[in-house]
């Protein structure tokens, strides 16, 4: 129940048709809000909400209770999602900045509070009040004209200023709409088929498949078009690449795609039909998140991804189809990275993904047609985002967004920023959308990771699965006696750190709260440090192995992740989210404020030296190189010589005399990088990809890592998706 309705008199609740602070007024007969007598547009989910906040002035509204109060219990509506967007075009509106409120203030997993000084006029009844809300009836009573009775007095002004705000909320607010079709396989070839794009008729679809290799080395992918209610199959390509993003030709002749592969990656066109591929440009892309592919409606230009040689980040490009001339998109500073540069089917709009950092993600547009005019914020997100496509009426984006529970679609309104979760009981990729409204198609992939355990000793000899699960586990780590190995698992429902003995055995939940990973050792062997997720933040928890009890680390940076401790037990490492990118602290083991160590342009994983004199930590999550930072007090940072580029942030292992990794350039092999000679040489081979997790046993006999198993991947289709 909203705080309001919770109070007899509230001390200052919205008793009025007009409210003011500041230079602000709020007018909530007429729904604007003006600055000097000026109006600033706020759209109708912002407005109620700073009616709700400004209601209970001074006090905390929870986003539970805001909840409540603005939405249905049978809307499909991400509240986390909606209620952050709605709070960030109240403060654009306002001109208010989270980090130094003014008039909205965020209160870290609990709530918001309006902090302003409030005035009021015209005393009438509180407008957000209803019978209906109080009995617990329904939100959204009908209200109609002709049901209203005509009274006069206080009553008639009353219930006049209710049936204007009431309609209002009605227009505004999303209608649970039905269910959509259950999805039916498009494809069910063995192995991985991803990227599904439509012709522009609706009657086909490309997308990228194996050719059933599924995690084999031989695997590979290839450009293919499939008809929709037809079985036959037509190869486009015969190049088996790392990834492949196809997006078809407004006149549906040729099909472009972005390719990944070493040398050959770059932009390249294909007739629809069949016939060579022709290379358009080089690239540098370097994976398939910043893969992207769009047509404009005209097609004389291609949007894509690249990198800038010699600078941080992804950025996006327009290639010209008349001059083969490509120009970058303007760079928004707010972005880390930027990506998935998408036009509309019909319109001039487009939108792209900006990712902040790792735990911030927005969607933002920007017309074609008005290229001076700085991009407007869409929607912000939590996790990362797998693809986005426009909805076939160019108002809405859908897209995939992962969680602790997996991946689902999305959609967002762009005029309103309001996020929906899809009701379709099935997650998936890399969303497309017939032009014609015929369907809704995405890849929706299954996959079995096992913890496997390899002999050092004996390097040619098949490796041992350690700890079983028909659920998803990575990040394996032996405890520094040996006697234990800690991993992460969603074999409780959603990720959680687990405890077992060394042999795989008896394995015990650390976690019990919120989705949890990122499990780290102390030097005693007796606590493991871990990242939680709270709401949009990361929290780093300590749990004792016999109690089995989780305790926040409190430190005076309010964003912290990738735990490490130091060998010496007084500090543990950490990352920070912050505004663009990401820094590296650490801070007493116990508790207390932090220090910086590095700050960029985007440090991840840190793991200290087993002296104690020097940290190690990534340049990037993936595809990124090895840097050093002196922990003397000088600060002094280079990177680490001779060291190649490592996969994955969390395939590497610091050890007493080097460092055991997954080098990028052979992403089925763990080499060692040895400090004394900086040399490099093989350790071992697998057939499978490597998931999260590389730890060595304290004797150095054995390694733990985790391995993708099997993995399969369909096309699924929502047939009349519009």
């Amino acid at each position: 129940m909203p705080p309001s309705l919770r109070k007899s008199e509230p001390t200052s609740g919205v008793n009025s048709r007009r409210v003011s602070f500041d230079r602000f007024e709020l007018d909530l007969r007429s729904g604007e809000l003006r600055k000097d007598g000026r109006r600033i547009r706020l759209q109708a989910q912002p407005f109620h909400l700073l009616a709700l906040l400004i209601e209970n002035a001074g006090e905390v509204v929870t986003r539970d209770e805001v909840c409540r109060a603005l939405w249905q219990a049978d809307t499909f509506v991400d509240f986390d999602h909606s209620v952050a967007a709605a709070v960030n075009k109240i403060r654009e509106a306002l001109g208010d900045a989270a980090e130094n409120p003014r008039f909205v203030e965020t209160l870290p997993r609990k709530g918001y509070r309006f902090i302003g000084q409030v005035r009021r006029d015209m005393p009438q009844p509180a407008l957000l009040r209803t019978t209906a809300l109080v009995k617990g009836a329904s939100r959204w009573p009908a209200m109609t004209p002709a049901t209203w009775p005509r009274i006069g007095g206080w009553i008639g002004i009353s219930v006049a200023a209710l049936l204007v705000v009431g309609l209002g909320w009605l227009r505004w607010r999303p209608h649970p709409e039905p269910p959509l079709p259950s999805p039916i396989p498009f494809t069910s070839y063995p192995g991985m088929e991803y990227a599904p794009t439509f012709s522009p008729d609706g009657s086909r679809i490309a997308f990228a498949w194996d050719g059933g290799h599924g995690n084999e080395s031989s695997g590979g992918l290839d450009l293919y078009v499939k008809a929709i209610g037809s079985e036959t199959l037509l190869r486009l390509t015969n190049h088996p690449s790392e990834w492949i993003s196809p997006a078809w030709t407004p006149d549906g002749t040729q099909i472009a795609f972005h390719r990944i592969a070493g040398a050959d990656t770059g932009l390249y066109v294909v007739p629809a039909l069949g016939g060579p591929e022709r290379k358009l440009r080089p690239t540098h892309v370097p994976y398939h998140l910043a893969a992207g592919l769009s047509w404009s409606p005209d097609g004389k230009w291609l949007a894509y991804g690249d990198i800038v040689s010699g600078k941080p980040g992804d950025r996006i490009f327009l290639l010209s189809m008349e001059t083969m001339e490509s120009r970058q998109v303007p760079h928004n500073p707010e972005c880390n990275h930027e990506a998935n540069l998408i036009f509309q089917h019909k319109g001039s709009t487009l939108a792209f993904v900006c990712v902040r950092n790792t735990a911030d993600f927005a969607l933002y547009s920007f017309s074609f047609e008005a290229p001076g005019v700085s991009p407007k914020l869409v929607a912000t997100f939590p996790d990362f985002i797998y693809g986005v496509t426009w909805s076939s009426d160019d108002k809405r984006l859908i897209l995939t967004q992962e969680s602790a529970e997996g991946g689902w679609l999305y959609e967002v309104a762009v005029g309103e920023g309001i996020v929906r979760r899809l009701p379709i009981a099935q997650g998936g990729d890399w969303p497309a959308v017939s032009p014609n409204g015929n369907g809704l198609a995405f890849s929706s992939s299954t996959d079995h990771v096992s913890i496997r355990r390899k002999d050092l000793a004996q390097p040619d000899s098949p490796s041992v699965e350690l700890i079983a699960s028909t659920r998803e586990q990575n990040n394996p780590q032996y405890s520094p006696d040996g006697k234990h190995v800690a991993f992460d698992s969603t074999r409780a429902g959603v990720w959680s750190v687990w405890v077992g003995d060394a042999d795989g055995s008896s394995p015990v939940q650390l976690s019990q709260l919120k989705a949890a990973g990122y499990p780290r050792w102390s030097p005693d062997s007796q606590k493991i440090a871990f990242e939680m997720r709270e709401g949009k933040h990361y929290g780093v928890y300590i749990a004792d192995i016999a109690e089995r009890v989780s305790r926040k680390l409190v430190s005076n940076v309010p964003d912290m992740a990738h735990p490490y401790w130091s060998h010496d037990g007084k500090w543990i490492y950490f990352r920070s989210y912050e505004t663009v990118g990401h820094k590296i602290y650490r801070c007493p083991a116990t508790g207390g404020d932090a220090s910086l160590l590095t700050s960029g342009p985007d440090p991840i994983g840190p793991q200290e030296s087993f002296d104690g004199k020097v940290l190690y930590f990534m340049t990037r999550n993936i595809h990124a190189g090895l840097r050093m930072v002196s922990l003397d007090g000088t600060g002094s940072e280079s990177p680490v010589a001779g060291m190649p580029a490592i996969t994955s942030e969390r395939l590497w292992a610091v050890v007493h005399d080097g460092i055991y990794f997954v080098p990028d350039a052979a992403p089925r092999t763990v080499a060692y990088f040895d400090f004394a000679t900086s040399r490099v040489r093989d350790v071992l081979k697998i057939q499978k990809y490597f998931s999260d997790g590389l730890s060595v046993s304290p004797d150095g006999r054995y390694i733990l890592f985790s391995q993708v198993d099997e993995q399969n991947s369909d096309i699924m289709l929502v047939e009349q998706f519009h």
